[in-house]
């Protein structure tokens, strides 16, 4: 498995994923023209990591905004994480959020509701 690092740009967040540690980081803005293509290759390590590997996993997500594709794309991954979850590993869901922005804690909220996971919403100060 490999590690991912994106740097973030105006429509893309940073993405960083390094299986050796289990963490995984998103933050910015994801708006880009094809969210499905932008995060394949974060999905497929993903994937494997899931599959193959038995250890737990952090993930840190920070979006000041996302599209209606990308929201499809970061639920699928939490799905995933919900498998890991749901088979005994240890997965923690950092989701932090502008003290101003409470649209983006409710996605976080709502997302958390869905897919029965707790998730820790962490106050950023703008």
């Amino acid at each position: 498995m490999e590690k991912i690092y994106i740097q973030a740009t105006d429509y893309t967040p940073f993405v960083y994923f390094d299986p050796s540690t289990g963490l995984i980081e998103l933050k910015g803005n994801s708006n880009p023209a094809n969210s499905n293509s932008f995060y394949q290759k974060f999905i497929v390590e993903l994937d494997e990591y899931v599959t193959h590997e038995s250890g737990g996993l952090t993930a840190n997500l920070s979006f000041h905004y996302f599209n209606t594709s990308s929201s499809k794309c970061i639920f699928n991954m939490l799905k995933k994480l919900h498998k890991m979850q749901e088979a005994g590993r240890c997965v923690t869901i950092n989701w932090y959020y502008l003290e101003e922005d409470e649209e983006m804690r409710e996605v976080g909220e709502d997302f958390s509701d869905i897919l029965h996971m707790n998730f820790n919403f962490i106050t950023i100060a703008a």
